[in-house]
């Protein structure tokens, strides 16, 4: 086996993947000046809408790109993955485009509204175990059985260099002259991947991840260097992960300029305050950005900030109790 460290995407990877997904998104995606949320942390405040895709998350830049890569073979064989949802959608929906199989491994209690997109989207769901990091195991012995390609959501660059593109678009065309950059993490792809391209073009922009208190695997490998399981009880799905990936760590270890952690009331808050101040609805992984920048404002103040609202897939049920004062 090859013990090399994986490799972070360049600049030129990157721009690929760009030309690959606009030939199947409409891009790029919004970046919306947001005046009561400026207003509210004294910053200009932009938020960029990855939510605007066919999965409502960022995640399928990086499916379409991967599939896109796919050999022949590859494309027989099928691909598995194990998700909470919204990568799962962008494996099903990028194996689609490419007319390849996807079978997807989801927790027992999985959102209902993301099972049913995976499957319209031609995946096949497998609902095993409470968390996520039960699905891991099962879904990589499946692929093994079936000599599958077993897609690991961190631990893949192609997966970063897709959903890279969203930074290349934001740092280079639509607001070269940002500040800082908030974005959500779970596996760290979208993170890693405004980091490496911030790097490579040599852009003076912070780059700050947020993630939730009650799921802090990553916040605590980035601070200490140890890759260690830890607890995963947020309510926010989206990020809600028990472990870190060793390749969007080696490129947030390097070179990313600050980890926050929220808890779950401060993320549920950021829900119905971005609805309240910009009429934008998000899952709670989508607005925990958001609440980093609420907790942190007074490092924000006079700045150009760009906040990721990485994602919106919540049921009708949920947002009904979310935005409940």
């Amino acid at each position: 086996m090859d013990s090399r460290p994986l490799a972070p995407p360049t600049l030129e990877e990157i721009r690929r993947a760009h030309e690959v997904v606009k030939r199947n998104l409409s891009l790029p995606t919004p970046l919306v000046h947001s005046p009561g949320l400026s207003e509210l942390l004294d910053a200009h405040v932009s938020i960029k809408l990855e939510t605007a895709t066919p999965t409502s998350a960022f995640t399928v830049r990086g499916g379409i790109y991967l599939a896109s890569l796919l050999d022949e073979d590859a494309r027989e064989r099928g691909v598995v993955t194990a998700s909470t949802g919204n990568h799962g959608q962008s494996i099903a929906y990028g194996a689609a485009s490419a007319g390849v199989d996807a079978t997807i491994f989801m927790p027992a209690g999985a959102n209902p509204d993301k099972v049913a997109a995976i499957e319209r989207f031609g995946g096949r769901v497998k609902l095993v175990g409470e968390r996520v990091d039960e699905c891991f195991a099962a879904a990589a012995d499946y692929a093994h059985e079936r000599d599958a390609l077993y897609v690991e959501p961190g631990n893949n660059p192609r997966l970063v260099a897709g959903v890279a593109t969203a930074a290349l678009e934001v740092l280079e065309t639509q607001q070269p002259d940002t500040d800082l950059v908030i974005v959500p993490l779970g596996a760290g792809t979208a993170a890693s991947g405004w980091v490496a391209v911030r790097d490579e073009l040599k852009h003076p922009a912070q780059v700050w991840a947020a993630q939730s208190s009650l799921s802090p695997a990553a916040h605590d490998a980035w601070r200490s260097g140890k890759m260690e399981p830890r607890q995963d009880r947020t309510l926010a799905e989206g990020i809600a992960i028990g472990l870190a990936f060793e390749l969007p760590m080696g490129i947030l270890r390097e070179s990313l300029n600050d980890f926050i952690l929220v808890d779950d009331d401060q993320i549920l808050a950021a829900v119905r305050l971005l609805w309240d101040r910009q009429h934008v609805m998000a899952e709670p992984a989508g607005a925990v950005g958001l609440a980093a920048a609420e907790q942190e404002r007074e490092r924000l103040a006079g700045k150009r900030v760009v906040l990721v609202i990485s994602g919106a897939n919540a049921t009708r049920s949920q947002l009904v109790n979310w935005l409940a004062d």
